[in-house]
């Protein structure tokens, strides 16, 4: 049970890149196939904290067959990508896009794998060649998601076409001139679920990136407790029922160990707005220290930062290598009185009408139980976009009413409600309030955003 948990916690963030690949192959694809959407995700979905108001690219290659090209196409007037590759261990090793390695001119990303030959020339031979080498692949899986940006009155349907400008294709069929059409994957429709759950699928997960990528130098101490749950790369996966008990048992302390971090004040997130040395607001920022301006490695000196690396992807995925200034996340755990948010009651967000958001805000709602959005719902969030539906007040801002029920909202603001009922029995939440482009590095210290209230409580 112990060593369940202990693999649970380290083997998160890479749980959380193989589900990618696993929930593609529900969806109908595979490595290689580029999946990508023609209208924003709903409830529908399942992604871990993903927006709801973009139409996503997104994929995963395996170089475990050789070196492979993936082909970003180069902005448009219509769109722009921001968004980066990530290594089987979520570690961001390359941004693509404008604030990327291309600069927005496209560019063919080449992944060699560990251990690479030569075969096809030496890595200098080849970026001399025209191809952007993606450092740090010390893991056969890679995915990617690029998140377009929308120009001059660009639309969703945009975005999916512009997603058919990916290609992938490995460097053998590039070299010999026979390259194979790219396979694409409209999941706008589909049930798409990547999200990890703490039951067996779980452990499968685990056995999936054994079996699926090298056991690095500094994974080899946690890989050999895993042969205790059944675990042991190149064997087929058949626990015994000791064996799933145990493993089964050890997920419960793991999540809750997880959960306990990611509502601490101050482990996973962070007051945003303190002064002298009080806190000023129930908003948080991500409390990724230096491993931001690192590249997010979570690793320390010769320290691999376990819990940190833990409870930041038991909520994120795909973090860029360069954190800049495309997006900030306020993270809204708490309403005003300082206790966390929960389901039955009804909360009221005021929003004023000068947001520092180049592009626009949003607020979505996810469920606390899965970081994902709730199950079953129409509208999983409010943003820019909905304002010309939403009644204001006299100053412009706008009050966002949160609550289980219309019922408990006022009479004629039925536009500016937002469920946080779910399918689930599961209902308690928490928010993401997003700025897009905000407007400086710094927008924060002449602006603040009021907390949101509890007014079933008033």
């Amino acid at each position: 049970m112990q060593r369940a948990t202990q693999a649970a916690i380290y083997y998160m963030p890479a749980v959380a890149q193989v589900d990618f690949i696993k929930a593609t192959r529900r969806a109908g694809g595979d490595y290689d196939t580029v999946n990508f959407v023609t209208k924003p995700f709903g409830s529908e979905k399942g992604f871990l904290t993903a927006n709801d108001t973009t139409a996503y690219a997104w994929g995963s290659i395996s170089t475990k067959q050789g070196a492979q090209v993936v082909e970003v196409p180069p902005m448009t007037d219509k769109i722009d990508y921001f968004g980066s590759f990530i290594s089987a261990w979520h570690v961001p090793m390359i941004d693509v896009g404008s604030k990327g390695a291309d600069e927005g001119k496209g560019g063919k990303y080449l992944f060699l794998p560990p251990g690479y030959s030569g075969q096809h020339g030496t890595a200098e031979e080849l970026e001399a060649q025209g191809y952007i080498i993606v450092p740090g692949m010390d893991t056969h899986d890679a995915s990617y998601s690029f998140r377009p940006t929308l120009l001059n009155g660009a639309t969703h349907l945009d975005a999916g076409d512009h997603a058919k400008g990916i290609k992938v294709y490995s460097l053998t069929e590039a070299v010999e001139g026979n390259i194979e059409p790219t396979e694409y994957l409209d999941a706008t429709e589909l049930p798409y679920d990547c999200l990890p759950y703490y039951n067996m699928t779980f452990i499968e997960d685990i056995n999936d990136v054994v079996q699926n990528n090298p056991v690095r130098e500094k994974d080899r101490a946690i890989y050999s407790t895993l042969h205790s749950i059944g675990i042991k790369k190149g064997e087929a996966f058949s626990p015994t029922p000791i064996q799933k008990k145990a493993a089964l048992e050890g997920l419960e302390p793991a999540y809750a160990y997880m959960q306990k971090k990611f509502t601490t004040e101050g482990e996973t997130v962070a007051p945003l707005w303190v002064k002298d040395g009080e806190k000023m607001s129930e908003w948080s920022f991500w409390n990724f220290g230096p491993q931001a301006q690192m590249g997010f490695p979570f690793e320390d000196g010769e320290e691999i930062l376990i819990d940190k690396r833990a409870a930041s992807y038991f909520y994120v995925t795909f973090l860029p290598n360069q954190l800049g200034g495309a997006t900030f996340y306020l993270t809204g755990l708490r309403g005003s009185d300082g206790n966390l948010l929960n389901g039955d009651d009804t909360y009221r967000l005021n929003v004023p009408n000068d947001v520092p958001a180049k592009d626009f805000w949003s607020a979505i709602v996810y469920n606390m139980e899965t970081k994902n959005f709730n199950r079953g719902v129409d509208r999983v969030g409010a943003s820019t976009k909905d304002l010309d539906k939403m009644v204001k007040n006299a100053d412009g801002s706008v009050d966002i009413y949160y609550a289980p029920s219309l019922d408990e909202v006022p009479k004629g603001f039925e536009a500016n409600w937002v469920t946080t009922e779910s399918a689930t029995n599961a209902n308690d939440w928490f928010f993401l309030f997003r700025l897009y482009r905000p407007e400086s590095k710094d927008w924060f210290k002449t602006w603040m955003l009021s907390d949101v209230v509890n007014i079933s409580k008033q």
